[in-house]
């Protein structure tokens, strides 16, 4: 087997023979030089080749060789600070074609979005789509990294099932044998029947499946959600310190890692966020936005777009925070499982996050007592007959728990700077495509 050194490693190798691997990048096939640029995953290295006449069969095959070839170069490694790719080259002595890409390239960076979307996987070996994906890898393993210095059990929820996780609505419905399921949409009942067996702090990073018909440029039907669950807590206010801490920490650890190049990349600075964060609550953030010259939803409606883009623009220049959150959601406008205010029953103890005008997370404490949850869910006219399974949970003995989840591509879309959940995503699903 040929040992391949990577592209990132070639300084420490001048003098040395090597063999590299990768993409062609650009080809120069000038008079009495070739110049080969390859990329591989790290970086992107000059090789050159002096022209014979005639020319040799090396510089044939060179003169052959067609943008995002795969190929296996062999050479010497030679310091020269005249050139701009790291200060060194490769002089080739062997050449390898182990794919010859057409000849025409069918994007390119600047190409639309759905175009690039349809060949997504070329799309995605320009570096700065990579680093999206060297970022998500990072933001995971920080946040695995906090749920398991904090005693947090991973769960692995159905995907399958047999009535709705949260509403009837936005419900994908497959068939199912003789029967018919549905892809749930949240793993929050089985979060919840983790809390009732007593895991006490839970997590899932896992696939979730909404039914919406909508075109902007931060929903999907099918993401990546996070997960929290948290026992004996209590209230609300629990669960938002701990999401703080825990979210400061993955921030922390992304700008550790990427900062310089994400800023260099998407020209984005990313501000790891002091704790705690802001806090309004959804009347206070109403009464922000008219204090401020903007119009706000009226009473027992919750914040739209252009309200939390303009909230967090007001909490920005009042505190100098990038964070938000707005808590205390009335019933209309929350599930069911919400715990209420026992003072003011029409208000939940909810929240959501916003970070730069985008709501992130949503979370509440929930409600663990049987009989309050079965009193709410006819207030809110719930069929509990297909959700008997869930409400069984808290029969017999449930501690105060509370959680909150939200989409990894929406953190990824903020954290980059990015315009869309469509460029951060691997592979989008959308209401018209299924494809690649």
């Amino acid at each position: 087997m040929v040992t391949r050194t990577l592209i990132t490693d070639l300084p420490e190798q001048v003098e040395k023979q090597v063999t590299i691997r990768g993409w062609v990048q650009a080809v120069r096939d000038q008079k009495r030089m070739q110049f080969v640029i390859v990329r591989d995953e790290t970086g992107m290295v000059q090789v050159v080749l002096a022209k014979e006449e005639p020319p040799t069969e090396l510089n044939k095959a060179v003169s052959a060789l067609t943008v995002e070839s795969a190929i296996t170069m062999t050479g010497t490694v030679v310091a020269d600070e005249r050139v701009r790719l790291g200060g060194l080259e490769l002089k080739l002595k062997e050449l390898e074609v182990d794919s010859l890409a057409e000849p025409e390239v069918p994007i390119a960076p600047d190409s639309a979005l759905d175009k690039r979307i349809d060949w997504r996987y070329l799309d995605l070996r320009r570096p700065d789509r990579r680093l999206i994906f060297e970022v998500q890898s990072t933001a995971e393993h920080a946040m695995r990294d906090y749920w398991r210095k904090e005693g947090f059990i991973e769960l692995h929820t159905p995907k399958f099932m047999g009535s709705a996780s949260e509403s009837g609505a936005e419900l994908f419905k497959v068939e199912y044998f003789e029967g018919v399921a549905y892809l749930a949409q949240s793993p929050q009942f089985y979060k919840q029947m983790a809390m009732a067996a007593g895991f006490g702090k839970v997590f899932e990073v896992g696939p979730v499946f909404r039914a919406n018909p909508s075109f902007t440029s931060r929903h999907d039907t099918e993401f990546t959600s996070v997960d929290v669950e948290l026992s004996w807590v209590e209230s609300h206010e629990d669960v938002m310190a701990f999401e703080e801490r825990w979210l400061a920490h993955v921030l922390a650890a992304v700008k550790e890692t990427h900062g310089a190049r994400i800023e260099s990349t998407f020209d984005t600075e990313l501000v790891v966020p002091t704790v705690p964060f802001p806090k309004v609550t959804l009347e206070q953030a109403k009464e922000l936005l008219r204090e401020h010259g903007h119009e706000a939803p009226g009473v027992g409606h919750d914040l739209d777009p252009p309200s939390e883009r303009a909230l967090s623009a007001i909490v920005k220049e009042r505190d100098d925070h990038e964070f938000t959150f707005v808590t205390d959601y009335p019933t209309t406008v929350r599930p069911f499982y919400h715990m209420r205010h026992p003072d003011q029953p029409t208000l939940t103890k909810s929240f959501d996050l916003l970070w730069r005008g985008i709501e992130l997370t949503t979370g509440a404490q929930r409600e663990h007592r049987y009989e309050q949850l079965l009193a709410q869910a006819k207030d809110k006219n719930v069929d509990v007959e297909p959700i008997q399974y869930y409400l069984d949970f808290f029969r017999y003995g449930a501690p105060p728990h509370g959680g909150f989840g939200f989409g990894l591509t929406r953190l990824l879309m903020q954290m980059l700077g990015q315009e869309n959940v469509r460029e951060v995503t691997f592979l989008y699903r959308g209401p018209h495509r299924l494809e690649p």
